[in-house]
């Protein structure tokens, strides 16, 4: 079973689920939310319909594919408290500390924090994760990096202009990008790592990866996260690397490899399918004895526009995972296509798009402009 906590208060995914679930439109009104329980065992269903209907409330069920029911109860975050108590108390223990628990995910979700190398994250707050690109080939930066030199230059400058965390990356996942071999991912990123550990010790740096030998030299040269585009389903060993070293993770979404993920992807509702990936791989993160754990719902990757603008407006339906977001949004197609612009004309549209993901719960903003990203997270944390 998977439970989401989902904010109706857009017209058109209060339309989606009421067409799902056959809401009648007087149901609707300001504030209102719904809970919903996917994949739930018939037997438990009909317990928790019980449950519900006793009190006079409302429990709409759908059929899914596996031939078990999905659940949908609107209401405001204390009715579903009430339940997750009444559930508790006459129906499924299980389930009934399962919904208490995404309710405290999603209520205390800005009292989040982590400690990462020397620096306190304190999650009620927004940060910058600069981008470094290693490669000849990825979509913005491609080539201005690829020399050591350069690139170490870029990651203290942008250290220096206020960046939180830089994240490097050896291998292209830009839409189309081929993958880089092992040998000459590692000869990318590994010199780079070791300057600017040498050059500014406590920098926090994370390595965009989805090689578990890549993830380990990285490690050992005293880089922070693994930040993988996969989330950890192209090479799971990762796992054990990262618990090896009590290092962070970032588990992303992707929908197909950067090769082949723009051709043609589909979804039913992206943000389910993208919710139900994060909280699959937060699990087996937790199972593994990992704790720094952020999320990515992976804007660009195997997305169409409209998918793009979906994970925007719902960011805050995923922060009842209980884990700070992660969003990517810089300098990406979909910008483009809204406002007309080429790769290097969209920072201004980057900055709007990141101010309005970090008000919906996005608290790792990852961007190629680091000057602007650190205004808008100054901006953002001022007026916390």
């Amino acid at each position: 079973m998977v439970i989401q906590i989902i904010n109706l208060t857009h017209s058109d995914v209060f339309k989606k689920y009421s067409s799902r679930y056959k809401i009648y439109r007087d149901v609707y009104q300001p504030g209102l939310y719904g809970l919903e329980i996917r994949n739930v065992p018939r037997q438990l269903a009909s317990e928790v319909q019980k449950i519900v209907l006793h009190e006079n409330e409302i429990c709409y069920k759908s059929e899914n594919v596996v031939n078990n029911l999905d659940l949908f109860i609107p209401g405001a975050i204390w009715n579903f408290k009430e339940l997750s108590r009444r559930i508790l108390s006459g129906g499924d223990e299980e389930l009934g500390y399962k919904i208490t628990n995404i309710i405290k995910n999603y209520e205390e979700y800005d009292l989040k924090s982590y400690r990462i190398g020397e620096k306190d994250f304190n999650f009620s707050l927004c940060y910058t994760m600069g981008i470094l690109n290693v490669t000849p080939d990825s979509f913005s930066d491609g080539g201005l990096y690829l020399n050591e030199i350069d690139a170490v230059n870029h990651a203290i400058n942008m250290i220096d202009a206020g960046a939180d965390i830089i994240d490097i990356g050896g291998e292209s996942t830009r839409p189309g990008a081929l993958p880089v071999e092992e040998k000459e991912e590692l000869e990318r990123v590994i010199p780079v790592i070791k300057k600017i550990i040498e050059l500014k010790p406590d920098a926090i740096i994370s390595v965009d990866t989805n090689k578990s030998k890549v993830a380990g030299e990285a490690l050992k040269c005293g880089a922070k996260i693994i930040n993988d585009i996969s989330g950890f389903t192209f090479d799971p060993n990762i796992f054990n690397i990262v618990k090896k070293y009590d290092a962070g993770i970032i588990i992303m979404h992707i929908k197909g490899i950067p090769n082949n993920m723009q051709q043609d992807p589909s979804y039913e509702d992206a943000v389910a399918e993208i919710f139900d990936h994060l909280y699959k791989q937060t699990t087996k993160a937790v199972k593994n004895g990992i704790k720094n754990i952020f999320i990515d719902p992976g804007i660009g990757f195997g997305k169409r526009f409209e998918d793009n603008i979906a994970i925007i407006r719902r960011l805050e339906d995923f922060k009842c995972l209980g884990y700070p977001i992660v969003i990517g949004v810089s300098r990406k197609a979909f910008l483009g296509k809204i406002i007309a612009a080429d790769v290097n004309q969209r920072d201004i549209a980057t900055a709007i798009m990141e101010t309005a993901a970090a008000k919906a719960g996005a608290r790792i903003i990852r961007t190629h402009n680091i000057q602007i990203g650190t205004q808008v997270k100054k901006i953002l944390n001022q007026l916390h």
